[in-house]
């Protein structure tokens, strides 16, 4: 059975490479790349690929972001964080975004390879210099541990990513098609339930979590 796989990465170049190591193998197969992550979700819906390297890092919907809607939309769909980060708080909420395997950029070649054909057996795959998570990550309930991230809604996680990368509420709000002032009150009640207080404090706070990372 060849594996389909989806290549999500804003560098052309990272695309480029991960499709020449992929398509040299005869059971691997590259049906399509996307720069960011609403292009993968919606070519994730299109094209129905069985694997998805992700990176995490990408403007407009971060790639853990994007893993989450994909797999509550796909359930069948096995993803792959491939990043250059590898902390703690990025692994875990990786995991709870539904990935099946993380890797580090720096360790990508052949690893790649054995994470695609591990998770298409049903296997998790966790790359050089990635400490594998103990099993209680996977076990859902009050005793697990949360993000303060979680307490956000969609929406005010959409309008978090955007103010991160600098966007004023005006140029979020055509982006989003809501008002300028609908975008401030997300902002507002972002932050409050995130307890920071203001905008070089928010985007600490996003960085030391895990939800956003600086190319």
């Amino acid at each position: 059975m060849t594996a389909r796989i989806l290549i999500v990465d804003d560098h052309a170049v990272v695309r480029d490479g991960l499709r020449m190591i992929l398509e040299a193998k005869k059971d691997l197969s590259v049906v399509g790349t996307a720069a960011n992550g609403r292009e993968a979700v919606a070519k994730a819906g299109a094209l129905r690929p069985d694997v998805i390297l992700m990176d995490i890092a990408m403007p407009g919907m971060n790639g853990i972001e994007a893993t989450r809607v994909i797999c509550e939309a796909e359930p069948s769909i096995r993803v792959i964080i491939l990043s250059m980060y590898h902390t703690g708080e990025h692994v875990f909420r990786a995991l709870q975004a539904g990935v099946r395997g993380y890797l580090l950029k720096e360790s990508a070649g052949e690893e790649v390879v054995r994470a695609v054909r591990a998770v298409m057996k049903g296997k998790s795959f966790f790359g050089k210099g990635v400490e594998r998570p103990s099993k209680d990550v996977f076990v859902s309930g009050p005793s697990s541990p949360k993000s303060p991230l979680e307490s956000l809604s969609i929406r005010e996680r959409e309008v978090l990513q955007y103010v991160v990368e600098g966007k004023t509420s005006a140029a979020i709000a055509e982006i989003l098609g809501l008002s300028p002032k609908s975008v401030e009150t997300y902002r507002s009640r972002l932050m409050k339930k995130l307890g920071v207080t203001n905008v070089p404090s928010l985007v600490k706070f996003a960085l030391q979590h895990g939800f956003t990372s600086l190319n």
